[in-house]
């Protein structure tokens, strides 16, 4: 299914709309302009600065609009180091810090979503892992994110290792995450809780039933690629398992985004896989890249995302402008 990848407008009418939250913009308008006026931006930094201090412009006093139901997406790609975690919490967060209501699942054994937003996943809490093979309800184990309103979390444990050997002989092993999610979403409403806006499921590196649990419960996938050589190796393989959800289990599944990750500007073959994954899929590539980032990558030592990290970061600013066009798409 084709989307639209316009880049978000500045609507006055949305901005009015009772459906629509602010963008909340780190560095506001007034500032960015004081900072591009006495920029020099003769040098490469200078225009790198100016650069950013336009882009964090065009941000401050965005809003994001709600959707018109609950957008489940999964976060997957079996090729490991592409930013999968870091793609899903640090957009999360971004559409969180603007008020929407997001839910993060993490399905992934090695629990990294639920470190970096500091939700406690050791082995006697119950984990999304007690969700899939015990059937107790997502309610018990949902925890809020400390630094981020409107974020929470359903961890993985060290228990979810095995879920993949444990799955095989339950009924209806594929639709299990996808029932919980709905019943999660009665219980929200039964206790009086806001609608969910997005709910963002983080995968493993593999295609097990974990990740046909994601890909059934899911009506969208979020492919993160990496800007190096072995970017697209495995991503035919991925697609492929794609169509057979879509053929067998899930109909309404779609590759709704794909974000390029680890964009390092300086080099040449950046830009040709770049260029080359837009060339492959011109309607679902976001125009917002993810740049190589100390930053990025320092957040979750600290349990924490980029977002509250360094909110005044590169990397923090192009999750905003993800996200935002994200929430633009219908």
């Amino acid at each position: 299914m084709s989307i639209d990848g316009s880049p978000l407008q500045n609507n006055d009418a949305t901005a009015a709309s009772a459906d629509a939250v602010p963008l909340s913009a780190r560095t506001s308008e007034k500032v960015a302009k004081s900072v591009m006026e006495t920029m020099d931006d003769s040098s490469p930094l200078g225009r790198e600065l100016a650069r950013e201090a336009k882009r964090r412009e065009k941000l401050a006093g965005k809003t994001l609009p709600r959707p018109t139901s609950t957008r489940i997406m999964t976060v997957s790609n079996q090729k490991g180091g592409v930013g999968k975690t870091t793609t899903t919490v640090n957009i999360a967060a971004a559409l969180a810090t603007a008020g929407l209501q997001v839910l993060v699942i993490d399905i992934d054994p090695q629990g990294n979503a639920s470190t970096a937003l500091n939700i406690d996943h050791h082995a006697e809490i119950d984990s999304i892992y007690d969700v899939l093979i015990d059937d107790v309800p997502l309610k018990d184990v949902v925890a809020p994110c400390p630094d981020v309103p409107n974020l929470i979390c359903a961890p993985a444990t060290i228990h979810l290792a095995g879920a993949e050997i444990e799955l095989v002989s339950l009924v209806a092993r594929e639709q299990r995450l996808q029932r919980a999610i709905d019943t999660y979403a009665k219980d929200r409403e039964s206790l009086g809780q806001p609608r969910l806006d997005f709910v963002l499921v983080d995968c493993p590196p593999s295609l097990g039933l974990l990740t046909v649990n994601a890909f059934v419960a899911a009506r969208e996938v979020l492919i993160p690629i990496q800007c190096e050589y072995y970017a697209l190796e495995g991503l035919s393989q991925l697609l492929k398992n794609i169509e057979m959800i879509q053929k067998h289990l899930n109909a309404d599944l779609v590759v709704s985004t794909i974000l390029l990750t680890m964009y390092d500007g300086r080099t040449n073959l950046a830009a040709q896989v770049a260029a080359e994954v837009r060339e492959h899929f011109p309607d679902q590539v976001l125009k917002s890249v993810i740049p190589r980032s100390v930053r990025i990558s320092e957040a979750p030592s600290y349990q924490q995302t980029v977002m509250t990290y360094d909110p005044s970061s590169s990397g923090a600013l192009s999750y905003q402008e993800a996200a935002a066009e994200i929430t633009a798409r219908p």
